[in-house]
């Protein structure tokens, strides 16, 4: 394998135009604290303060076009040197300004700096191959940490020396560095070359051609977002932390640092990301999770005014400081990431004008650093609402997001007809540019990962060769992450059982009816959603869908962290909170649906066993985690006193807890799951499962067994504290369904041994006797029978969960068989995966509304008869009916799965020892 290495001399003079850059961006960024001293001293206005700070910022802009081509023209070397001695005189300049109009001519030329990045990318590129030129990028753009040199040093300078001895200082460090670095580096590996061969660099007219280009200005615009948005912030914060949390100049300063640290560092990781992933998955992350944070930090502090039955219902809702300065953490953190993705195009895309593009790029981002913060002045000024500035970001990013996914479709559609050579690299937008010599792949640099294809084209689970050679460790690491998600999804949709248990103590004044519904209603929506996710994992890919459904899980953790606090809040915000958690029921769904792509028939029960039972156990996990966190003060936020004897509880941790777990598992999924190209169809591909009469048969079913638990899960620990008040059930919520998860995922084995059918009917039996049982200790006052009855009733409905699934893929090959005989036996295998996997999404769905109708059926039964023996009798004749339609239908004499049910153990022990052991 042919090592590729970077040209002579590349470490030495990457990491001095690093460290060159970082004080050229210290200097560019000078006015976003020495503007706050002149604002004073000149009694400046807003707008007028935004000028002054985004001027710099606009001249250095513009001079990265030139500034690009030069250095491609007269070598980087040269240039980025001039760059450092011209600014570091205007600096000085500045210190002698004094009148408005001086300051903003000397700020033209301090802005000279900040073209300085367009000759660096330039001068750097030239010293790597590609396949390393994302890293090194990254490495060089992190001198944008230079803007937190300033920020953490200078208010400092300002306050003891004032704000003219800041800009003397600065000067004369960039001064001895611009000088250093002439003497201290070599001419870049392209210069040299071209100087030695007697080769005239391409005109200014030949460099600009490219700009003709509609792709270099969607970069472009993706390079305003990440860096302008970058800069904007970071001359804005120290303005927007003092008037908005009023914070002194120098922790505003530090706070402000911290944003840009890591906004800066980070991009090192970016280019790395994008070396290895490639930059359209980095720059995905980025705007998806910049809409987010954009979006919460956009909503302003506001009061609210409910005209409700008994009278007016206030409640207010705003950022404190701490989840400020987290949530602009990550923004810039993905800011950074974006950064190095945007930069990895264009040495790939334009070898030949990386000075030009470069130079654009980096100029229409640059004018972002100085549109942005004159804007966020005129919206304070016109609105007088501070996140105005994050609307505007949020409006930004947005369309940017928009763009480059319609881009990237439109290209995918391309190729997908045969357009597109093979031998394009990522990205291929923009087809008249490409030259397909150009863009040949070379020898891969020893080294270099070898990253797994997140599509897979070719998926044989039922080929044992294809299976125990490459199927398994593939079909594994997608359901350990599956069962990952899966869990924390389980987690969220069920902590309204938990957190309704408490909300009474803390101060919240509602009715047991609305306290059950509140525990009810996230049994609605994700069953409801579970209808629809069970048809989506072979329109969008299982990895793409179920990175999308675990991120969507931020929504009702962070909601619920924070309406928790105030015993104001509206019982209206508590019933969107509780819907917003079916989200995480809507996962089970499309979850089972993906994993049962992934593994043959004769190990798919005991797989969805283990990714559902496992998954299961985020309610066990729920229920055992949040009465503990509870009582922790982890966020530093306000506690709320509970009950009489002043105890403290934090509820709001409730939410917050699962907020990491969440951010974890929404990475790992993006990163380590696969999609299955064969799995891929339409939604009118899928929709045959409703004619067919076991899908709905199976629904009943699995409402039985899935139904019980998930209701029961939801339903017992309020159900317990109102007919046992004497007996603090809560601490014992976790333990039942602990037992059912625990017991769906170790007894998948047992159906795929002795046949769903034939488990399922039993588990039906057991069921009866299990509510039997509830019935009878509950009529005679006993907590501990009626607790050891519902456990055995979690462990048995566990097995039916398992067994349940197990028959869907029988039921469908042989419904395939009985109605597609016209296929071949491969394309009847595929059809009826298909058709399973959207059957067990449907099943689990329209189970899934056990977690309404039996918390519900427990507070009717209630509230109409002062008990629950009325529900229990209910399940207790629906479970009869489960059973007899099993044994009619699927497990009896005439049973559909009759045949197809495996013998008991010693008949298959004695089939075995017949065959002289061919089955092993």
């Amino acid at each position: 394998m042919t090592t590729i290495k970077p040209a002579e001399g590349a470490s030495g003079a990457l990491w001095t135009s690093t460290g060159a850059f970082t004080a050229c961006f210290a200097v560019w960024t000078i006015f976003s604290i020495i503007g706050l001293g002149i604002k004073n001293e000149l009694d400046l206005s807003e707008t007028q303060f935004g000028l002054l700070v985004g001027t710099p910022i606009l001249s250095g802009a513009l001079s990265r076009v030139f500034l690009g081509i030069w250095a491609d023209q007269y070598g980087g070397r040269r240039i980025f040197a001039l760059v450092m001695v011209l600014a570091a005189i205007a600096t000085f300049l500045t210190s002698w300004a004094d009148s408005y109009l001086l300051l903003l001519l000397a700020a033209l030329g301090v802005g000279i700096a900040g073209g300085s990045f367009a000759v660096g990318v330039t001068y750097v590129a030239a010293f790597y191959p590609p396949g390393q030129q994302g890293t090194a990028l990254g490495l060089f753009g992190s001198g944008n940490v230079g803007a937190a040199v300033t920020k953490f040093l200078a208010p400092f300078v300002m306050v003891a020396m004032g704000w003219q001895a800041v800009a003397q200082i600065w000067a004369a460090a960039l001064l001895v560095i611009g000088v250093a670095f002439f003497f201290l580096t070599p001419e870049d590996p392209a210069f040299r070359a071209r100087r030695e061969s007697g080769i005239a660099a391409a005109s200014m007219q030949d460099q600009l051609a490219v700009l003709r280009n509609l792709q270099v200005w969607r970069f472009s615009l993706y390079y305003f977002f990440v860096f302008g948005g970058f800069v904007a912030l970071a001359l804005w914060l120290p303005r927007y932390l003092i008037g908005v949390y009023g914070l002194g100049i120098e922790a505003a300063g530090v706070l402000a640092a911290f944003y840009s640290v890591p906004a800066s560092l980070f991009r090192i990781y970016g280019g790395r990301l994008s070396d290895r992933f490639g930059a359209r998955s980095v720059l995905y992350w980025t705007f998806g999770v910049s809409v987010l944070c954009t979006f919460m930090l956009s909503y302003p502090p506001t009061d609210y005014v409910i005209h409700g039955i008994h009278g007016p219902i206030a409640f207010s809702t705003s950022m404190g400081l701490v989840p400020f300065v987290v949530t602009i953490f990550v923004l810039g953190f993905f800011m950074s990431l974006g950064k190095a993705a945007v930069y990895k195009h264009i040495p790939v895309y334009y070898p030949r004008h990386v000075g030009a593009v470069g130079g654009l790029v980096g100029m229409i981002g640059g004018l972002g650093g100085f549109i942005l913060p004159l804007l966020f002045g005129v919206l304070n000024d016109l609105t007088g609402v501070w996140t105005s500035c994050f609307v505007l970001l949020l409006l930004l990013v947005t369309v940017s997001l928009l763009w480059m996914h319609f881009a990237i479709r439109q290209m995918e559609a391309s190729a997908l007809h045969g357009e597109r050579p093979a031998s394009w690299p990522e990205l291929p937008e923009m087809e008249p540019i490409h030259d397909s010599a150009l863009h040949a792949p070379g020898p891969t640099p020893v080294g270099t990962p070898v990253v797994q294809p997140r599509t897979l084209a070719d998926w044989r689970p039922e080929d044992p060769e294809f299976w125990v050679t490459t199927g398994r460790p593939i079909a594994r690491r997608n359901l350990w992450i599956s069962t990952y998600c899966l869990l924390l999804a389980f987690a969220v949709w069920m902590v309204w059982s938990v957190v309704v248990a408490k909300l009474p103590a803390i101060g919240f004044d509602f009715t047991p009816d609305q306290l059950f519904w509140l525990a009810a209603l996230p049994g609605l929506s994700g069953a409801t959603l579970r209808i629809f996710y069970a048809f989506l994992v072979p329109i969008f890919g299982g990895r793409l869908w179920t990175t999308v459904s675990t991120a969507s899980l931020l929504i009702p953790a962070f909601g619920i962290g924070y309406v928790v606090q105030d015993p104001n809040s509206p019982y209206l915000i508590f019933l969107v909170l509780a819907l917003l958690c079916g989200l995480g029921g809507g996962n089970f769904a499309s979850s089972m649906a993906n994993i049962s792509f992934f593994f043959p028939k004769s190990e798919k029960g005991n797989a969805l066993a283990i990714n559902a039972g496992l998954g299961n156990v985020g309610v066990s996990l729920m229920q055992l985690i949040v009465p503990i966190v509870i009582t922790m003060n982890l966020t530093g936020g306000p506690g709320q006193t509970a009950g009489p004897d002043g105890a403290m509880l934090w509820m709001q941790n409730a939410g917050f807890v699962w907020v990491p777990l969440v951010i974890i598992g929404t990475f790992t999924a993006w990163f380590g799951m696969n999609d299955i190209l064969s799995a891929r169809s339409s939604f009118a591909d899928q929709v045959s499962i409703f004619r067919r009469i076991h899908t709905w048969l199976m629904c009943w079913l699995y409402t039985g067994t899935f139904g019980t638990f998930i209701g029961m899960s939801a339903g017992f620990p309020l159900l317990a504290g109102l007919v046992f008040p004497e007996v603090n059930a809560l601490p014992f919520a976790f333990v039942g369904p602990l037992v059912g998860a625990l017991s769906r995922a170790g007894t998948g084995w047992i159906a795929d041994r002795l046949g769903g059918a034939r488990v399922t009917f039993w588990v039906f039996v057991a069921m009866i006797a299990a509510a039997l049982g509830m019935i009878w200790f509950l009529e005679m006052r006993s907590f501990w029978g009626f607790f050891l009855m519902v456990l055995l009733l979690f462990f048995v409905s566990g097995v039916g969960n398992a067994s349940t699934f197990q028959m869907v893929p029988g039921i469908m090959r042989r419904e395939m068989d009985r109605t597609a005989p016209n296929l071949t036996e491969r394309e009847r295998i595929a059809k009826a995966e298909r058709e399973s996997a959207a059957v067990i999404g449907f099943t689990s769905a329209i189970a899934a509304y056990g977690a309404f109708y039996i918390p519900k059926a427990y507070g009717t039964s209630i509230s109409m008869t002062g008990g629950a023996a009325a529900a229990l009798w209910g399940f207790l004749i629906f479970y009869v009916v489960c059973a007899v339609m099993t044994w009619l239908v699927y497990s009896g004499p005439r049973g559909t799965l009759r045949s197809l049910q495996r013998p008991p153990l010693q008949q298959a022990g004695k089939l075995a020892h017949a065959s002289g052991g061919s089955s092993r």
